[in-house]
Order: C-alpha cells, then sequence, then structure tokens
C-alpha cells in the first residue's frame, strides 16, 4: 500500500470523528455564547458591588483551569468519549446551579454553578486536540480547523436560545439556564460514536517523555502556549465586558446578544479555510496575521461606542482569536510526541486558561471601576491590550529569526 493510500485510509475514520466532534461543538458548545451573552448581565442583577458583575464569568474560566490537567489526565487513561461524556455532566450540573441560584437570588450559589460550567469549558477545549489524533500530518491542521468550524452553528443556536428564554420565565435568565441542562443530556448521546483508541498502557521499557518543564524549554511550544494564551485571554477580556459595555451605552439586551453572535460567528466561520490558509502560508504567518487582527479589533473599539463599533470591533476579535488560536494549536500539536500528549495537552490549557482566568477576572473590574461611565471602562478594557500583544508577536518574531535548524 503506498504511503497515499495509506494516509487516505488512516484518514476516514479520522474524517468520521471530526463530523462527531462538529456536531458536538455545534450542539453542546451552544450553551458557552448563552452563558458568556446573560452571565454578566444575571451576575449583575445578583451582585451586591457592580465591580463583581463578571465574577460568575471569570469563575467559569477558573474551573476550567482548575480542570485541564485532571481533564487531560482522565482522558489519557479511560480515553476521550467517556472523559467528553463526563464533561457534559458537569455542564448540566453547571446549569442546575445556575438556575437555583436565580430561583433563590443567591450570588455565591450562582457563582458555585460557575465553577461546574468550567469544568465542561475544559472539556471542550479537547475536542480541537480529539481531532488530531486519528489524523495523518497533512489532516491534521484541517481536522483541528473544521471541528473549531462547529461553533459557527453554536453561534447561531446560542443566542437564538438566550432570546428565546431569557425572558420566558418570571424570573429573568432563568429558562436560559434550564435550557443549558437540555443542550447537555441531548448532545451527551454523540460520544457513544466517537471511533478514538484509548491510549495503551505505556510498556516499561517505553520512553517517559520529556518532563513539563523540559518540554516547555522548547522554543517552538513555548511560543505556541505563548500565542495561544495571548489569543485566547485578550478575546476573552473584551468579549465578557461587551455586553455590559452595549447595555451601558444604552443599547438593550437582544443586541447585546445580536453583537455576541456575531462575534461568535466570526471566531468560527475562518475555521473552514485556516487549516488550509496554515497548508499555504505556514502557521507562524497565520498566527502572526491573528494578532494583528486582534490589535485592530482594539482600535476600532476605541473608536466610538455606536453599536456598528461594537459590531466591528467584536468581529475582528473573533477572527483574531481564530487565527491565532488555531495556528497555535497546530503548532502545538506537532510538536510533542504521542506519549507526551496527556502532559503536553494539559499543560497548554492549564497555562492558557490560567492566563484566560487573569483576563477575565480583569475584565468586570476594568469595565465597571476604571472610569464613571461605562464608555470609559470599554476603552480601558481594549487599552490592556497592547502589552500582551507585544509579548506575543515578540515572541513569534524571535522564533522565525532562530536558525531554521533550531526552529
Amino acid at each position: 500500500m503506498t504511503d497515499i493510500a495509506q494516509s487516505q485510509t488512516d484518514d476516514s475514520r479520522a474524517k468520521r470523528n471530526v463530523v462527531i466532534l462538529v456536531l458536538a461543538q455545534a450542539i453542546l458548545g451552544s450553551q458557552m455564547p448563552m452563558i458568556f451573552t446573560i452571565g454578566g448581565l444575571a451576575g449583575q442583577s445578583l451582585a451586591s458591588n457592580p465591580c463583581w458583575a463578571t465574577l460568575p464569568i471569570s469563575l467559569i474560566v477558573l474551573g476550567s483551569m482548575l480542570a485541564a490537567t485532571p481533564v487531560s489526565m482522565l482522558m489519557q487513561k479511560w480515553g476521550r468519549g467517556p472523559g467528553f461524556m463526563i464533561g457534559t455532566l458537569f455542564g448540566a450540573i453547571g446549569g442546575a446551579i445556575g438556575a437555583a441560584g436565580l430561583y433563590y437570588a443567591s450570588f455565591e450559589l450562582f457563582c458555585l454553578g460557575s465553577l461546574f460550567t468550567g469544568v465542561y469549558m475544559s472539556n471542550q477545549g479537547f475536542y480541537r486536540f480529539a481531532a488530531a489524533d486519528t489524523a495523518s500530518d497533512a489532516f491534521r491542521p484541517k481536522a483541528i480547523s473544521y471541528v473549531m468550524a462547529g461553533g459557527l452553528i453554536s453561534a447561531l443556536i446560542g443566542p437564538m436560545l438566550v432570546k428565546v428564554t431569557a425572558e420566558s420565565m418570571v424570573i429573568p435568565f432563568m429558562g436560559t439556564y434550564l435550557a443549558v441542562i437540555v443542550v447537555n443530556l441531548v448532545g451527551s448521546g454523540l460520544f457513544l460514536f466517537l471511533d478514538i483508541p484509548r491510549p495503551k498502557p505505556p510498556a516499561h521499557d517505553a520512553p517517559l517523555g520529556r518532563t513539563r518543564r523540559e518540554l516547555l524549554k522548547d522554543p517552538r511550544i513555548a511560543v505556541a502556549v505563548i500565542c495561544a494564551t495571548v489569543s485566547y485571554a485578550l478575546m476573552n477580556l473584551v468579549m465578557t465586558s461587551s455586553p455590559l459595555a452595549v447595555v451601558g451605552c444604552g443599547f438593550e439586551t437582544a443586541d447585546a446578544a445580536n453583537v455576541v453572535s456575531a462575534h461568535v460567528i466570526a471566531m468560527y466561520a475562518p475555521s473552514f479555510f485556516t487549516g488550509h490558509l496554515i497548508a499555504r502560508f505556514g502557521v507562524e504567518r497565520i498566527v502572526g496575521l491573528g494578532l494583528i487582527i486582534l490589535a485592530g479589533a482594539g482600535a476600532v473599539a476605541m473608536m466610538g461606542v455606536e453599536l456598528e463599533h461594537f459590531f466591528v470591533a467584536l468581529i475582528l476579535l473573533g477572527v483574531g482569536w481564530n487565527f491565532g488560536f488555531i495556528g497555535a494549536t497546530t503548532m502545538l500539536a506537532g510538536s510533542h510526541a504521542p506519549h507526551e500528549r496527556g502532559r503536553m495537552q494539559g499543560l497548554n490549557d492549564l497555562i492558557v486558561f490560567g492566563g484566560v482566568t487573569a483576563a477575565s477576572f480583569s475584565s468586570g473590574g476594568l469595565m465597571n471601576c476604571s472610569g464613571g461611565s461605562a464608555q470609559e471602562g470599554w476603552i480601558a478594557v481594549n487599552l490592556a491590550m497592547a502589552p500582551f500583544l507585544v509579548l506575543a508577536g515578540g515572541a513569534l518574531i524571535w522564533l522565525l529569526m532562530r536558525p531554521r535548524e533550531a526552529v
């Protein structure tokens, strides 16, 4: 059998898995735009201090960070399917506790539900790695990209469900959190059809692979982690505050949902061709382009607070995240051995979501406590992007300037 035929045979299973993971991203992933659209607004209605309005969103990201390593190791031991089903269980529990927090008007209970939702969010982050598990080297960037593209459908489903459910009950937003439970119960069955072999236990004489410290000393891995962290953290920093900014500048909750919907569409729509762009132009150039577009998003946001400014800024924010994050993920996936997978992927998401957690906690404070108006807070949020974009851009330039054999 030729190498080409072997690759096509191998990728037939990978393509089947990609279809399932795309559906999971579309159906189960819809809960994230739902919660990110209303989480800050619901928190604002429950919190005694407006500076804590986005704390529930921040706790989702914190829960994701804390769960990253355990989730990765669990999948390394039990396989992707069982791991993903456990994630949907935590998503359903998070929705139930969030609904209870709204029912009892308990900010603390509402925040507890956010931590459980964070475990699901961490779990969803491994869909992209699962897409690469059975893919050939040639198909890997496309597999990752296609799975991320499933988020385009979630960007349509999530805000649509918010519009239908946010005011469907006497208690605002409670219907949305009950809908989250249904989404997790319906979507969990998809993983029964996933065909990714459970990793074999390492033999006694098998290579142990590099330690976490040794992995992070690899220049390509280090830059991939930095660029992924900055891309995701800055996207979260701005997106978390955007519903508060839209409503604070005199627009309606439905307008905030539409802005978030446009943003999430922009996050995932480019995924249909991001993998092809990486294959044609190289992963470093696509990551660099993503960082430039993120900078453009911040510039547009500071030009004004008309509804069109919010739409354009959040669309650019989504596209920049897509190129930066998918590119960094592709760079990372090709930089470690299979037996290092659990260790490296868990470490990567721990660092990434650590950065996202810090950004999310900062977002509410910058938005609500940096000035006397929503406009001043919004400017502060977008100005905060600059030093981190310089860091990631500098790291990428440093990698490209290294001798080719060193890279």
